[in-house]
């Protein structure tokens, strides 16, 4: 019995958002995913439900996420961008369904206090996280991502400043 091989290009792009969470002092929160072998870290994102608007979905991915929603929308990306995931995690990744994501991104500002942020989630996807400069994104990122998070740094590097 031969395995099946599935053809990317047969698949779609799973609408989702993705916040770029700055603090106080410009720095952005990346999170250490628990579920690659690869070190890899990111900022918070997922997945848009029905009905659900990209605003109401990435204050909603962050209380899930990060434990708290205690955030500004500051700018919003006027793109969706999208990713490809590499050929040996198309059908397993995204539970099968999804050749990669579009993601509407959010130039958020952290309100609360680092306190207030909690991995302990009910479905916990990061195992660590931290407050990252800007410069440090691009190293940080697990490769198929960097060229999105290129674009997310471009249009939204003039936020990365203190408040």
């Amino acid at each position: 019995m031969s395995k099946k091989t599935i053809s990317p290009e047969s698949l779609p792009y799973r609408p989702c958002v993705a916040a770029m969470l700055l603090n106080r002092d410009g720095h952005i929160f990346v999170g250490k995913r628990i579920d690659q072998t690869l070190e890899g870290w990111q900022m918070p994102q997922g997945g848009i439900d029905d009905g659900e608007s990209p605003s109401d979905a990435v204050f909603r991915e962050l209380k899930e996420e990060i434990g708290t929603s205690n955030a500004e929308i500051l700018r919003e990306h006027p793109d969706w961008l999208k990713y490809d995931l590499p050929p040996r995690l198309v059908g397993l990744s995204l539970r099968g369904k999804y050749r990669g994501q579009k993601q509407k991104w959010f130039a958020m500002r952290f309100l609360g206090q680092d306190s207030e942020i909690d991995l302990a989630t009910k479905n916990p996807e990061f195992s660590h996280w931290r407050w990252a400069p800007l410069e440090e994104l691009p190293s940080l990122i697990v490769p198929f991502k960097r060229d999105t998070y290129a674009k997310v740094i471009t249009a939204f590097r003039d936020l990365a400043k203190p408040a």
